[in-house]
């Protein structure tokens, strides 16, 4: 989990990016964990975005 505030949108830094310029972005919504990528700069609306539930986010975490 991050320490990050999200933005006015949701979104956050993961803490897994550290202090890197290019990391990578989550957005809980809905009981669904959204994961985008912070250097993309295409239309917010086009940026490719992974889509996990909960539980399979944890398990993702876990297998880091």
């Amino acid at each position: 989990m991050s320490n990050e505030k999200p933005d006015a949108t949701g979104w956050f830094k993961s803490s897994y990016s550290s202090d890197a310029a290019a990391c990578v972005e989550i957005k809980f919504d809905d009981g669904r964990v959204l994961v985008r990528d912070s250097k993309y700069q295409g239309a917010p609306a086009a940026r490719p975005i992974l889509t996990f539930t909960t539980a399979d986010w944890s398990v993702f975490l876990a297998n880091l």
